[in-house]
């Protein structure tokens, strides 16, 4: 079997030599950012618009990223060519690069870029067809005058530890509110509600992340003649939906039929989520939408 090839700095590594120091800033802190990003059928989804919110992330933290966007672009399409894959999870990072153990940035003189090219698996297929169990998580999310989650940083503690309690009761997945008590996201998936015949999603200021497959939803419920709000949630709100569904490029569409033990619905996929689900592979897969890799 092939060994995975790994871009570095410059450098396609077979994934036994592909390493970083112990002293990166990345490791030691979770000082860094990244992207997730899926291709299908030989054209990378939204890369462009993904590269374009990895350099805000990178902008915001004060980090240099040691390469034009196009050299990003090519390093990316580079990776997917040296593993002849068509269908893909890709990870992009950019790390603050190696330091010292103290916590001051500027004792890393180079940032470092990373690129995987793979598979990922979130959630077990039943669960995403049959629709998840989740909770309303008692960890809320970073302020956005902290930690804002605008910024798609290497440090994901504050979803760990909501990962951990979904997990701790049986659930698929959880829900965070912000410290004000709105709705702001799952632990990596943007979230959707359906009330008669509208959709609604949080926007970036109650805490949530600006999403790539979010925006392209809305572009896709709006072909299909729904309309969309963007504004604040409550939990009520969210209980009460006809249709509560997540989106993320990893997870794609996952419908949600329980939350804290309210069934959401009729307790199964919702009809425009059903409508969603058929009609997003094809949109996804579109040349138009992506960057070939072939």
């Amino acid at each position: 079997m092939t060994e995975q090839i790994i871009y570095i700095d410059g450098k396609y590594l077979p994934k036994s030599k592909a390493v970083i120091s112990v002293f990166d800033h990345g490791f030691l802190y979770g000082d860094g950012v990244f992207e997730g990003i899926r291709a299908y059928n030989g054209s990378i989804f939204r890369l462009k618009e993904h590269i374009d919110r990895l350099y805000e992330s990178a902008k915001t933290i004060m980090l240099d990223v040691p390469m034009m966007k196009g050299e990003m672009e090519e390093a990316v399409i580079g990776t997917m060519k040296r593993n002849s894959l068509k269908d893909a999870y890709i990870r992009l990072i950019v790390t603050r690069g190696i330091g010292d153990l103290g916590l001051d940035p500027r004792k890393c003189p180079k940032s470092s870029v990373i690129v995987i090219a793979g598979t990922i698996n979130l959630m077990p297929k039943e669960a995403v067809e049959n629709g998840i169990k989740t909770v309303i998580t008692w960890v809320r999310r970073d302020p956005i005058d902290g930690t804002s989650h605008e910024v798609k940083s290497l440090n994901y503690l504050n979803s760990v530890l909501a990962k951990i309690e979904a997990n701790n009761v049986g659930a698929d997945e959880a829900i965070f509110l912000n410290p004000q008590g709105y709705v702001c996201e799952g632990t990596a998936e943007n979230l959707f509600i359906i009330k008669k015949g509208r959709a609604i999603t949080p926007p970036t200021y109650t805490g949530a992340l600006p999403g790539i497959t979010q925006i392209a939803v809305i572009e896709v419920a709006s072909k299909m003649g729904i309309k969309v709000e963007i504004r604040p949630i409550t939990a009520h709100e969210l209980f009460n939906a006809d249709e509560v569904f997540f989106t993320g490029t990893a997870a794609e569409i996952a419908p949600v039929t329980t939350i804290n033990g309210r069934v959401i619905g009729r307790g199964k996929a919702g009809e425009f989520t059903k409508r969603l689900i058929k009609e997003f592979p094809a949109y996804a897969s579109d040349p138009a939408n992506g960057t070939s890799c072939i």
